[in-house]
């Protein structure tokens, strides 16, 4: 129970700053990307801000051997850059320059209802259900390839 409490608090936090901090706004947002056009470099303020305080407060984190409600600290299962990082990166970056939304924001600017909110959300959630049958047959494939000798 504290450690879904503290996740919901953590998340609320999360989007309040998203909020606050402009980042809801896809115009805002396709604006900070367009540097060669109207560049709007507000969003930089915002980036700065969570970076200084994340360098300020992961020092302190980290003193203490594990979280206050998780048995350890999350690590990254992968660490490697490869093809798949690569295209995804890319995928996400054209995704989040055309919409103007990310999924953090996006999902904060669900309680606002906005429809081009609730478009890319449920746009989203389409990409990542086609990843994981993509996923799931390429597997299966390779489960069959090799079981023939690797025919």
């Amino acid at each position: 129970m504290k450690t879904s409490l503290s996740a919901l608090l953590a998340g609320l936090l999360f989007a309040l700053g998203l909020g606050v901090g402009g980042m809801t706004d896809p115009a805002r947002v396709r604006a900070f990307l367009d540097v060669t056009g109207n560049w709007d470099a507000s969003l930089a303020f915002v980036m700065a801000g969570a970076l200084g305080t994340h360098a300020l407060l992961r020092r302190f984190i980290l003193r203490h051997p594990k979280p206050v409600f998780a048995p350890a600290f999350p690590t990254a299962s992968r660490t490697k850059v490869d093809r798949r990082l690569l295209v995804g990166a890319a995928l996400f970056g054209a995704g989040w320059g055309l919409s103007g939304y990310c999924p953090g924001p996006a999902l904060t600017s669900l309680a606002s209802g906005a429809s081009t909110a609730l478009t890319f959300v449920a746009a989203m959630l389409g990409g990542m259900l086609l990843l994981r049958l993509w996923e799931s047959s390429r597997i299966s494939h390779e489960a069959v390839t090799s079981s023939r000798g690797g025919a």
